[in-house]
């Protein structure tokens, strides 16, 4: 069954408005981000996500856990940082289609959190605000066959992957399968069912923004439920999704060096090319920040040149 939700103009803008930024990264050589700037995100997607569950621990002592350090923090808060850290840096061992794949995801993010790690809950949540009860979740007995409608859900090709990566992250929200979890589950697969379509969002923290709106998403969160349908949801998450691709735009043209364009060139499978091929790809450079860049290559042993001047041809052996 279907997930409730309409599509508005506004969506349909979005989807729009996103699909050219896309259609941007691709033409503008982003799709394999540069290591320093894969290793910021990573970072910022952890730090910002436990953020918004009342993790403690800052970007700097994300970054050290991450070299392996020894920090000081609250236990729990270091538990869930190696978990995600762990989950993160295997994104693509899990399968976003995969109901089996998501209890094991949850497993492995909750390890050492909470004993029902990777288990659907056997007992009635709420969500309560101050002394409100907020969300009232469906019974524990409905959530099997609730999540097995949406992963079946998932797998409808003729859904457009950004309107469904929201769909299931507002969904997961709503139905709350487990008992502790739930909100970094949901962001968690979003990211996977927007990189299983567009590889750039492996590494692109839109969480960030979430934690930096968190009082628009549980008040669109709480909107939805109210409305029995998650189109307010899926407006504010497109909305973080587009922000987010503005910014890789603004930050990657800030530090792209030549070793990244020469990275991204060599893992295209060209074996022969000239420097107008080379430019063809990155179209803003000019023909002297070309030839430094095959300069570079050439003394770093990536290719050999054959050929003189103009008709110089490069060999990638």
């Amino acid at each position: 069954m279907k997930p409730p939700y309409d599509i508005t103009p506004k969506i349909l803008r979005q989807v729009s408005s996103i699909s050219e930024k896309i259609g941007q990264v691709k033409a503008n050589y982003l799709n394999k981000q540069p290591p320093e700037l894969r290793k910021k995100n990573k970072i910022k997607t952890i730090q910002s996500s436990l953020q918004i569950e009342g993790n403690t621990l800052t970007e700097e002592q994300i970054t050290a856990l991450i070299e392996n350090k020894r920090i000081i923090g609250p236990q729990k808060d270091v538990n869930e940082v190696i978990n995600a850290i762990k989950v993160y840096e295997n994104l693509n061992s899990y399968d976003f289609k995969s109901p089996t794949s998501f209890l094991k995801a949850h497993s492995d993010l909750m390890k050492n959190l909470i004993s029902s790690a990777g288990k659907y809950r056997t007992k009635g949540v709420g969500i309560i605000k101050g002394s409100e009860i907020e969300h009232v979740a469906p019974p524990f007995q409905n959530v099997p066959s609730l999540m097995k409608d949406l992963f079946s859900y998932l797998k409808n090709d003729n859904e457009i992957a950004l309107i469904k990566s929201c769909v299931f992250h507002y969904e997961v929200e709503f139905i709350h399968p487990f008992l502790d979890g739930n909100g970094r589950m949901g962001r968690l697969w979003q990211t996977l069912i927007l990189m299983n379509e567009y590889p750039v969002f492996e590494f692109l923290p839109f969480e960030e923004l979430v934690s930096q709106t968190q009082d628009d998403y549980y008040k669109v969160l709480a909107v939805s439920d109210k409305c029995g349908k998650s189109t307010v949801f899926i407006e504010y998450m497109l909305g973080v999704i587009e922000k987010s691709l503005e910014r890789l735009f603004d930050y990657n043209n800030r530090i792209l060096k030549s070793s990244d364009r020469l990275a991204y060139f060599m893992n295209m499978g060209k074996k022969v090319f000239s420097r107008k091929d080379y430019m063809n790809v990155f179209k803003d450079i000019s023909s002297a920040t070309a030839s430094r860049d095959l300069k570079k290559g050439v003394q770093l042993k990536l290719f050999k040149p054959v050929g003189e001047m103009n008709k110089t041809k490069y060999i990638i052996e």
